[in-house]
């Protein structure tokens, strides 16, 4: 874009040359005692999924019969009783799907079935009236009671099924409050409504239009004024056209709202319906039960990206890949610290709103190494993967050594390349020093005290080298004699030892560092079945690593 395609305001900002003078405003609702401002969510509202319909129905290639009966079988799981299940009148696979889960009763009693039926979709907004239908607000309310008598005709058909009614004034954000009311009210009268004759006032963003304080202050405004409340439920079906579709839902059961209609990843037509899993999960990680089994959150988007053949995002909320997945170096150890922490009762750890163990992860997922990450990083994949724990120094410094290689290689390290990255460090060291064999014997030291006497052979350089030492245990004592093999003069400053494996198998890690005259710290790892070896190994990879460093 050339230059002369923007304009300066006075500030000096930069506007693009885009005509965002021809949108109008959405004009704020006259409604200054609001009350859902001050409200929280307290319990699950009546969840309606309409995957298998709506979100069916913007998918390049709709959902073919089998898979339409595999997603069914998913909601049921899930424990969604309100499920709309096809446009029975659109296709011949929306008629013969609903026939099949009715014939073949496959529709469990606790379970009610919803279906887009054909009294005409009634549109009631302004910009509908005028541009759709060129029909007044009487003819529309006139058409709208038409659908209504053509439905209580064809319900009185089937006397032993019980039917409830669903209206929905569509473009309702775009709709006068009081028509709205209006309309919806004569729809109500026409239906019966009452103490035992209930219906669904469903109140859709069909576009989102506006923020989403003003769809809850239309919500609440309407639930305030219309006639029939106590026998209705009122429905939300938001859209995502803003982004805030999720947050439109939130606010619109805070203003009153009774039920709410989405998918289960937001699937939808233009930008998608509202995220029945997000939703749920909100309400969870607030300490609300949904009444929506996601346990198995993996499961659930393996079948929806089957059946609707999108992939969910890998940082979608709750149920992406990465959604619990930290690289930062700072969130790593604000997590590591925070597990290290968590009471059983009480899930507190930063950076992570949930367990990932309640939706099927595990907390070793959480943290993952590239090279924006730190020491944190490191130490929670080798606690958490392998039980090790490195004593600080030692952490710090092999921090530096992972994030070499991670600048060097670029992408993520997995834990079996972090313990890679060890092992070749610190454990599998060459060098000219390796042990050949070694005694220990129980001996009188100088002072009277039992000790220990080591008899060992070194390999140094390939050649032969005998010698013995003493101290007050088998580690002391290696020291020595190695010190009078090389001649050299170290000690060992810090011990670390852990069980790598359990059973016949089990091995021993030993970790050390060698702090050498002038002060320098060396470490070292040797990993044996038998602890000595493992200890001695330990030194004379310090020893080697020391060699290498010069």
């Amino acid at each position: 874009m050339s230059r002369s395609s923007y304009s300066f305001n006075r500030a000096g900002g930069r506007n693009a040359a885009m005509p965002f003078q021809k949108y109008r405003p959405f004009q704020p609702i006259d409604l200054p005692d609001r009350q859902w401002p001050s409200r929280t969510i307290t319990k699950a509202p009546r969840w309606c999924s309409v995957d298998l319909r709506d979100g069916n129905q913007a998918l390049i290639d709709p959902m073919r019969p089998e898979e339409k009966l595999r997603f069914w079988n998913l909601l049921l799981s899930l424990g969604l009783e309100e499920i709309e299940v096809g446009f029975p009148a659109a296709s011949q696979t929306d008629f013969d799907f609903v026939r099949k889960i009715i014939t073949e009763n496959r529709i469990p009693e606790a379970v009610t079935i919803q279906v887009l039926c054909q009294a005409r979709e009634e549109l009631t907004s302004t910009l509908q009236r005028r541009v759709v239908f060129g029909k007044s607000r009487q003819e529309i309310i006139d058409l709208a009671l038409e659908g209504v008598e053509l439905v209580k005709r064809e319900v009185a058909r089937i006397p032993e099924t019980e039917v409830i009614l669903e209206y929905s004034p569509e473009s309702f954000t775009g709709t006068e409050l009081d028509f709205a009311v209006e309309v919806c009210s004569a729809v109500a009268q026409a239906w019966g409504v009452g103490p035992d004759r209930h219906m669904i006032i469903n109140l859709p963003a069909t576009v989102e239009m506006a923020t989403p304080n003003i769809y809850a202050d239309q919500i609440e405004w309407f639930c305030r004024n219309l006639p029939e409340r106590p026998y209705v439920a009122v429905s939300l079906h938001t859209h995502n056209d803003r982004g805030t579709g999720i947050a439109a839902s939130e606010l619109g059961l805070l203003a009153g709202a009774d039920r709410v209609e989405g998918t289960l990843f937001g699937n939808g037509e233009r930008t998608g319906n509202a995220d029945l899993v997000t939703l749920a999960m909100n309400m969870f990680s607030q300490g609300v039960d949904p009444e929506i089994d996601l346990s198995d959150m993996r499961h659930v988007r393996s079948v929806v990206e089957s059946c609707n053949k999108l992939p969910v995002h890998e940082r979608h909320p709750y149920a992406g890949d990465l959604v619990f997945t930290a690289f930062s170096g700072s969130h790593q150890d604000a997590i590591r610290k925070g597990m290290n922490q968590v009471q059983e009762d009480l899930w507190e750890v930063p950076y992570l709103p949930i367990d990932p163990a309640d939706v099927g992860g595990h907390y070793r997922e959480t943290v993952r190494v590239n090279s924006q990450s730190g020491k944190g990083g490191v130490a929670f994949v080798l606690e958490n993967h392998f039980e090790l724990s490195l004593p600080r120094t030692l952490l710090v410094e092999f921090a530096k050594v992972v994030q070499g290689v991670t600048d060097e290689r670029g992408g993520e390290l997995r834990a079996s390349d972090i313990r890679g990255v060890f092992d070749r460090t610190y454990l599998e060291v060459e060098g000219p020093y390796q042990l050949d064999r070694y005694s220990l014997e129980q001996h009188t030291l100088d002072d009277g005290s039992e000790g220990t006497r080591c008899q060992v052979s070194l390999l140094v350089s390939g050649q032969a080298l005998s010698s013995e030492g003493e101290g007050n245990g088998p580690i002391e004592a290696f020291v020595h004699a190695v010190e009078r093999a090389i001649n050299e003069r170290f000690a060992v400053d810090h011990y670390h030892e852990q069980s790598e494996s359990s059973g016949s198998g089990a091995s021993a890690l030993c970790i050390v560092g060698l702090k050498d005259s002038e002060g320098g710290l060396t470490w070292g790892a040797g990993s044996s079945r038998n602890t000595v070896t493992a200890s001695f190994e330990a030194v004379l990879a310090g020893l080697n690593r020391r060699w290498k460093e010069g």
